[in-house]
């Protein structure tokens, strides 16, 4: 019995194909099915019903099927703590990122290019989406880190995460909004935006999250006239007086550059955050959990400011 012969019948019995499973294991179908049935000989028993394109377990079959799986990650952690040992990291890593996360101070493309310079066998892919779905999809296993925007405090069930950019939401409005009628004024209660048109990310983001709970708690439901999907897009909106831009604080070179004046928002005094998340549990590779140190170092826990 050898390892591959395991690896083929368990490709097959998870595609339910032997066409399917050679492609998903880049072999010729005749040779998977030779080695299978090598494999049955070996074991003398069928572990597998052949019906037309069909295929399903027999019933030794299903009873052979956590064996050959267990063997199989047994081979894959043998190999994975050798590598560990020996220093060389190799495999896939899957990272999430949230529109405008890679800002000033954040730059996670430049992390990413340092731990591939050093590990070139390493292969790493980035994808961007709203923060509630690359939760979903960490707690699924089909991504191994994401930098997220937190809209609760505690993080969800089975998740661990690591606070890195900690800014007040500010009311971004243009020079001439009514809100700047008081030359003095740098802060404006939230229930101060009651009726106003705001300019937010879209939902499934944490600032959008974080504002509804905000707008909930003052006792009213946010009237949102426009969404982008990255705080600068919308400050240029609200630059151009389409309505109030609800952002995490911005530097002032940009504020002056496009013309815009921000006032803290109190009574609460929501906060944006952005997080590096990962999975509680220890599932990770090798790979992920050396890049994940690295992130990690890199984008040190951030602290907040003291509330109002």
């Amino acid at each position: 019995m050898e390892l591959r012969q395991l690896q083929y019948f368990v490709a097959v019995v998870e595609e339910a194909s032997f066409t399917r499973a050679a492609a998903r294991l880049h072999l010729a179908q005749p040779g998977v099915s030779a080695q299978i049935r090598q494999l049955e000989r070996e074991l003398g028993q069928p572990l597998l019903v052949r019906s037309g394109r069909s295929v399903t377990l027999t019933e030794v079959g299903r009873a052979v099927l956590p064996y050959a799986r267990a063997m199989l990650a047994a081979a894959q952690g043998v190999r994975q703590t050798v590598e560990e040992f020996t220093g060389l990291l190799r495999g896939r890593v899957a990272v999430g990122i949230i529109s405008g996360a890679a800002a000033r101070g954040f730059d996670v493309a430049s992390v990413l290019a340092d731990f591939h310079d050093a590990h070139p066998q390493t292969e790493i892919s980035l994808v961007e989406d709203s923060s509630e779905r690359m939760l979903d999809a960490l707690r699924h296993g089909e991504l191994d880190i994401a930098a997220v925007g937190l809209a609760e405090e505690a993080p969800p069930p089975g998740i661990s995460f690591q606070v890195v950019i900690d800014k007040p939401l500010v009311a971004a409005v243009a020079p001439d909004d009514p809100l700047l009628a008081d030359r003095e004024r740098t802060s404006v209660p939230l229930a101060g935006l009651r009726d106003r048109p705001l300019i937010s990310l879209p939902r499934g983001t944490g600032v959008r999250g974080v504002l509804e709970r905000a707008c909930a708690q003052a006792g009213f439901q946010p009237r949102i006239a426009f969404e982008a999907s990255t705080p600068y897009v919308l400050a240029r909106l609200a630059a151009r007086g389409l309505g109030v831009a609800v952002v995490p604080e911005l530097p002032d070179d940009i504020q002056a550059g496009i013309g815009l004046r921000t006032l803290t928002i109190t009574h609460p005094r929501p906060r944006g955050r952005i997080a590096l998340a990962w999975r509680t549990d220890d599932t990770r590779t090798p790979v992920a959990r050396a890049l994940l140190a690295q992130l990690r170092t890199a984008f040190p826990p951030s602290r907040p400011l003291p509330p109002l």
